[in-house]
């Protein structure tokens, strides 16, 4: 099935998965500031029905779907008297990928709940603009291969990988030495070990730079976001775990890197905004114009550089173990840690926790090298029940 047109001389029909989260409510920002170039045709959200059904009355989509059924019969009842058609459950936000006339989608899921919807995308042949890097986490071989076979145009969201697609455009294929990826550091990046044992929830949510949801927050503090990075960038850009490199950059203004043979380094700079690398998502392969404040020079007069202490941010560690082993062990790792995080937030567990439950439950698992799509889910459950025992 062929990859379908971007047309440009129409607006480009959109499914945002994920609408209410972070990410999501950005990409409404977008799509209001830029008139006529896009059309809301789907929005879904897990559990929050109340600001769904305000997205659905400002953008007037064709269909929503709320995850969470127990909210089906409030977000029908709300939008009872708009011509939009409303879905529940799981199943339907995967469904909705498959069966909508749509040009896009837009992936903001949080976790491996991604991977379904954006299999389902993929196998349309949509172009998906993924912002759920735990979908390339857990099953990275086949999506890439899914995304080969239908000529799915993949067209990443993250302000990382967003940076290293626009810094490959229009260079020869081998010219790539390796790609450096950029981590601000999180809000611990100065705390020795001792006090990073006292750190409470409220404090690893208060990301310096990025105003994100709580799972990603708290894997900006471990540095695991970075290490997923890491995992998502060697499938979208095939790259090995020894041609990734991750750079402290605590401003979050070079975005990422890409190194070249000839020594040459190319940078992409921008404001800590995620509605630039969504702006450039959604309008590719046009750059939109930009109705958010630019980007001075002047505002950050001194940029710098350092490397990642891994013996305090352990799980840096982990997602290269991870990726290095392929096969399901990415999936047991992404799992373990969701578990770790909820348990975190929830003050069940320390921060120092978060990386030794998952490090725990990757060495008590057996990967399996080529995991069908069967024995990813089967992992994920199993490395979740796992995660909760050792917690207990």
């Amino acid at each position: 099935m062929p990859s379908p047109k971007l047309r440009s001389d129409q607006p480009r029909r959109l499914a945002i998965m994920g609408s209410t989260g972070s990410i999501g409510t950005q990409a409404l920002e977008v799509v209001k500031a830029h008139p006529g170039r896009f059309s809301v045709e789907v929005l879904t959200a897990a559990n929050n029905w109340n600001l769904l059904v305000q997205q659905a009355i400002a953008f007037q989509p064709r269909a929503v779907v709320i995850a969470k059924e127990t909210h089906y019969e409030r977000v029908r009842e709300a939008l009872s008297s708009y011509p939009i058609q409303v879905y529940a459950g799981e199943d339907s936000v995967e469904q909705i990928v498959s069966s909508t006339d749509i040009d896009m989608v837009l992936l903001a899921l949080v976790g491996a709940s991604g991977l379904r919807p954006a299999l389902a995308a993929i196998q349309e042949g949509k172009a998906l603009a993924l912002a759920n890097k735990e979908s390339l986490v857990v099953g990275g071989a086949l999506l890439m291969e899914e995304a080969r076979r239908t000529s799915a145009l993949i067209l990443p969201v993250d302000s990382e990988h967003s940076a290293i697609f626009q810094c490959l455009a229009g260079e020869p294929a081998g010219s790539v030495d390796h790609l450096i990826l950029t981590a601000s550091g999180g809000p611990f990046l100065n705390w020795d070990t001792e006090a990073l044992r006292q750190v409470t929830p409220e404090q690893a949510l208060r990301h310096p730079n990025w105003s994100m949801g709580c799972k990603i927050s708290i894997d900006s503090a471990t540095l695991m976001n970075k290490g997923l990075e890491v995992i998502e960038a060697r499938w979208l850009f095939g790259m090995p775990a020894d041609r990734i490199e991750v750079v402290i950059h605590p401003q979050s203004v070079i975005h990422s890197m890409v190194a070249f043979v000839d020594g040459s380094i190319k940078a992409q700079m921008g404001n800590p905004d995620m509605r630039g690398p969504i702006m450039y998502a959604l309008g590719w392969p046009e750059r939109l114009q930009t109705p958010f404040p630019p980007f001075r020079f002047t505002d950050y007069p001194q940029l710098s550089f350092g490397a990642v202490d891994t013996l305090r941010f352990p799980s840096l560690v982990l997602a290269y173990e991870a990726l290095r082993q392929e096969g399901s062990m990415p999936c047991v790792m992404n799992a373990a840690n969701e578990i770790a995080v909820e348990a975190f937030l929830k003050r069940r567990i320390g921060f120092h926790d978060i990386a030794a439950t998952t490090e725990q439950v990757m060495q008590n698992m057996v990967n399996i090298p080529s995991p069908s799509l069967d024995d990813l889910f089967a992992c994920d459950r199993e490395a979740r029940e796992k995660a909760r025992e050792q917690i207990m």
